[in-house]
C-alpha cells in the first residue's frame, strides 16, 4: 500500500485537517451530519489546532468520538478527551460539533464499554488512528486477544502493556464497519513500524496496525524513510 508522504508535521496536519473537510461536506450532503473518532497522543494534537482554525467546516452537523481513552478521569492531563476539549472544542466555542465522551473513569469499565457501544453501533464516516512505535492502534496492542474480537465494538482493556494499563478501545469491528479510516504518524521512530504495516505480508498480533493496511497512510517524510 503507498502512504501519502508530505514534507513535515505542520505540513501533514495541514492536509489531514483539509481530507477531515472533505469528508464532512461530503457526509452532510448524503446524510446531514458527520461523526467522526479521534485517537489521543502528541500526532492529532497538530490535527485538532488546525481543525479548530477552520471556518468552513459544518461544525453544528458534526459528532466527535474517540478511538480509545484511558483509564482516568477526564480532567486529567492523559485523559484523550481533555486533549480535545483543550485543541479544538473551547476554541470553537459556540460553534463546537457534539463530543461523545468515552466513561473510562468508571470503576466497572466492561459496564462502560456496554454504554460506549451505542455510538459505535451505526458506521462512522472517518476513523482517525494514531500509531504507536510498537505498532498498536487505538489501545489494540502486539498479541492483544482483541485483535480478533468481531462480535463487540468497544471493549475494556485491563491489562495494557503501555501505562495506564486500564483503558477503552474501540475493536477491529469498529475499524471494519467504518466508511473511512485514516492513519496519521509522524518522526523517524515511526519508520520501521510503518513499514512493516504496509508489508505486503506480516503478523496482526505482532504489528496490529496491519489490521489497516489498506487503508488512508498520511504520514511526514521522516516516518516514510525506511518505505521502499
Amino acid at each position: 500500500m503507498a502512504a501519502e508522504v508530505h514534507s513535515d508535521p505542520e505540513t501533514l496536519a495541514t492536509a489531514v485537517a483539509a481530507r477531515v473537510r472533505a469528508a464532512a461536506e461530503e457526509a452532510r450532503e448524503w446524510r446531514g451530519s458527520f461523526r467522526m473518532a479521534v485517537p489521543g497522543g502528541r500526532t492529532p494534537e497538530r490535527l485538532f489546532q488546525r481543525l479548530a482554525e477552520d471556518a468552513e467546516l459544518p461544525w453544528d452537523q458534526v459528532e466527535i468520538g474517540f478511538t480509545d481513552e484511558r483509564a482516568v478521569p477526564p480532567e486529567s492531563a492523559d485523559s484523550n478527551y481533555r486533549l480535545l476539549m483543550e485543541r479544538l472544542i473551547r476554541p470553537l466555542g459556540p460553534r463546537a460539533p457534539r463530543v461523545e465522551r468515552m466513561p473510562a473513569e468508571w470503576p466497572n469499565l466492561r459496564e462502560a464499554a456496554r454504554a460506549s457501544e451505542r455510538w459505535f453501533a451505526e458506521p462512522i464516516d472517518l476513523v482517525v488512528l494514531g500509531l504507536g512505535e510498537d505498532g498498536h492502534i487505538a489501545s489494540l496492542f502486539p498479541g492483544s486477544p482483541l485483535l480478533g474480537e468481531r462480535g463487540l465494538r468497544v471493549s475494556a482493556v485491563l491489562d495494557s502493556p503501555k501505562p495506564p494499563s486500564r483503558r477503552l478501545t474501540v475493536t477491529p469491528r469498529v475499524l471494519t464497519e467504518a466508511r473511512a479510516v485514516l492513519v496519521m504518524a509522524t518522526g523517524r521512530e515511526k519508520a520501521v513500524v510503518i513499514a512493516k504495516a504496509l508489508a505486503p505480508t506480516g503478523s496482526v498480533s505482532e504489528c496490529p496496525a496491519r489490521l489497516v493496511r489498506d487503508a488512508e497512510w498520511w504520514i511526514d517524510r521522516a516516518a516514510s524513510t525506511a518505505l521502499r
